[in-house]
Formats: C-alpha cells, structure tokens, sequence
C-alpha cells in the first residue's frame, strides 16, 4: 500500500506527540489505570511537576490520544481508546506492513 503525502502530514503531528518519554510515560499510566485520573494524580505517579503534566496532557489531547472529562471544577482524563486503535494501523502502513483489518481501524479513527 502506497502512501500518500496526505496520509503522512495526518500521522505526522501523531509520531510527533510521542516524541517526549513524559509523555509515553503519561499515556502508558491512563492506559494501565482502572479509572480516569486528575493531573494531581498524575504528578503523585510520575514524580513530574503539574506544568509539565498539564502541557504534556494537553499536546496528547491536541493529538486525540487523550480526553478529557470535566467533573465541578476537576478535570479527569482518560486514554482515547477510538486513536490507540488506529495508530498501530498508521505505523504498519508506515513501515508497509498492513494489518487485514486496516479499514476497520481507520473507520474508527477520530
């Protein structure tokens, strides 16, 4: 499967948000949690400090790898399930190794 300068500028921005191991770090805890979790929650895990939570968490939001859900005035994040899905399927076609359910995937794909 070829692909296309279009296909490569909208994964582009998505190989780019993963660029920084803070932020491998912060999606590998959302994925791993049992609930949704606050920044300060966060910060408590990793032992890094709020800004830096909050800038990174805003990059993978920027990217579609997170969400976020506001509770009063808490907000609580989680891993975006629908994005994790399909950036696999974006790196196999990167590196021309198509899965069978490549349009599945996608299909799903925010």
């Amino acid at each position: 499967m070829e692909v296309t300068r279009a296909e490569a500028e909208q994964w582009a921005p998505w190989f780019q948000a993963l660029g920084d191991p803070t932020r491998i770090l912060i999606l590998h805890l959302l994925v791993t949690a049992d609930e949704t979790l606050t920044v300060g929650d966060i910060v408590d895990r990793l032992d890094v400090g709020q800004s830096t939570v909050s800038h990174h968490l805003a990059k993978l939001a920027e990217h579609h790898f997170v969400t976020v859900e506001r509770v009063g005035t808490t907000s609580r994040w989680r891993i975006n399930r629908r994005c994790l899905d399909a950036f696999p399927t974006a790196a196999e076609i990167v590196m021309n190794c198509v899965p069978t359910d490549f349009t599945v995937a996608v299909e799903r794909a925010p």
